[in-house]
């Protein structure tokens, strides 16, 4: 026993335990296992043995739940401000149930589609919700043909009514107003204005600025010929400006789809202008243009009674000597050469004419029945001379239309 002691890593004999008459038996200890133990003996606090483990406190207890309380809250209220409007949208109806109240114009742009559209009904409260319009639009196939313009509707409508509303062309604000082929300028001001109610000293101020109405630099700043005649719908709101810029719009996109450049645009419409005056029917005034190009490449004056017409402001089929001494330089009887502007505005097929000529060696034509239009052409002056007799011939048999 005293050698196994002697070994002990405290250096010393162990006292045999209190009560018991056999030593007790120590198991021999690494050095690690030693120093392991001298380490957790340093780490008790002195003068107690293993801490217990106490429980919670109240407050602390108090504190926690009070932190669960306010995580949950928190969650509750951002779950609430984010999901209300979703979980409404299933609750609430997204339409309304109509007929709706008061009025309410509403403005259609060209080119818009179902979801622009139902965004502008919506933005003025003529429609509940988007979704409902577009539904009601994928059901009826006659909301592909919706038109631009204006309309006027009621606020807080089904959407099924305020689509009945835009299918209708009928049912768009507008102004109307014709212009026939071949009218003046100032004769045109005094139509546009009976249509819209604006007054022609409005039209006439708006003609002056030829640069704001998009007309070519070549026109000069002369709206005459420009003004293509049409049926015309305009819209509430629109000024005199932008009526003429209209019309001018529609003759630069004839010329253009004719392939006439800017630069020659004056010196067509000026030539197409004389064709709407000298030409009844359409299949006569290719032949008519030709006569104008004809005479001017041979240095011929035109001696058109419409020139002189024009220059004294007067209409008719026929000039008397005294309008035909007009000093004006409109008048192509001493003037040689195209006059310096268009003498009216002329339709497409004018236009077409003058710029697509047809081929022919006529350099005279003369409408020998002005009733059926009928009208000759002639390549020499003998020719020409013959076709004049037959139309004295009509006017002396039809007193007065001639």
């Amino acid at each position: 026993m005293k050698d196994h002691l002697e070994t002990s890593i405290f250096g010393e004999e162990e006292e045999p335990s209190a009560g018991s008459m056999e030593p007790a038996t120590v198991r021999p200890r690494t050095r690690r296992e030693a120093r392991e133990a001298e380490l957790a003996a340093l780490r008790r606090p002195r003068g107690s043995g293993r801490p217990a483990r106490g429980k919670p406190s109240v407050l602390r207890r108090l504190a926690v739940l009070a932190l669960a309380l306010a995580i949950i809250g928190g969650g509750v209220a951002i779950a609430y401000t984010y999901l209300r409007p979703v979980v409404a949208g299933f609750l609430e109806p997204n339409d309304y149930a109509g007929p709706g109240a008061g009025a309410v114009r509403v403005s259609v742009a060209q080119g818009a589609g179902g979801s622009a559209i139902a965004q502008v009904l919506a933005e003025q409260d003529v429609i509940k919700s988007t979704k409902a319009f577009i539904e009601a639009a994928q059901n009826d196939a006659k909301s592909a043909g919706i038109q631009p313009g204006v309309y006027e509707m009621r606020k807080q409508m089904k959407a099924t009514d305020a689509l009945a509303i835009l299918i209708d062309p009928a049912n768009r604000i507008v102004t109307r107003a014709v212009v026939p082929e071949g009218k003046w300028a100032t004769e045109i001001y005094p139509i546009l204005s009976e249509a819209t109610g604006i007054p022609v000293e409005e039209y006439t101020k708006a003609a002056k600025d030829g640069a704001a109405l998009g007309l070519p630099d070549s026109a000069k700043g002369n709206v005459e010929g420009y003004l293509f005649p049409a049926s015309y719908e305009f819209e509430p709101d629109t000024t005199a400006a932008d009526h003429l810029s209209t019309m001018v719009a529609e003759t630069t996109k004839r010329l253009e789809a004719l392939g006439v450049t800017p630069e020659r645009m004056e010196r067509t419409m000026v030539v197409a202008s004389l064709v709407e005056a000298e030409a009844r029917f359409e299949g006569d005034r290719p032949k008519v243009a030709r006569v104008v190009e004809n005479r001017l490449k041979q240095d011929m004056p035109l001696q058109f009674d419409s020139t002189v017409n024009y220059a004294i402001g007067k209409h008719g089929i026929t000039t008397t000597d005294a309008d035909r001494a007009s000093d004006s330089p409109y008048n192509t009887y001493r003037v040689k050469g195209l006059p310096p502007g268009p003498i009216g505005n002329p339709g497409e097929s004018a236009i077409k004419a003058a710029a697509q000529p047809a081929d022919g060696p006529w350099l005279y034509f003369v409408t020998v029945d002005p009733v059926k239009g009928t009208t000759k052409f002639a390549v020499t002056f003998e020719e020409h001379q013959a076709n004049v007799a037959a139309f004295q011939a009509w006017c002396q048999a039809n007193k007065g239309k001639c």
